[in-house]
């Protein structure tokens, strides 16, 4: 595998990470603020607010899920040795 190949791979992989990330501070940011701001009409999950539990557990569990997805399925493994450069 030659370096331009190693170097566009990587290159696909960290953008999908940023997308994912950014689809996860999105998620974030929208139900943190987005479940209103007065207190005394929050409505509660499992003894969280409702904003918190959306925004902290659910996101994050989901984003656990949707990286580990990506890293087993999309990403390669690749070899960082300068011995395969030097066979090309």
């Amino acid at each position: 595998m030659t370096q331009k190949e190693k170097l566009r791979i990587t290159n696909r992989e960290t953008l999908a990470v940023l997308g994912l990330y950014l689809l996860f501070f999105v998620w974030w940011y929208a139900t943190a603020y987005g479940f209103g701001s007065d207190p005394a009409k929050y409505s509660y999950i499992l003894g969280f607010p409702e904003w918190f539990f959306f925004s902290c557990i659910v996101g994050y569990a989901g984003i656990s899920l949707l990286l580990w997805a990506v890293v087993r399925y999309f990403f390669k493994e690749i070899p960082f040795d300068d011995e395969d450069d030097k066979n090309d």
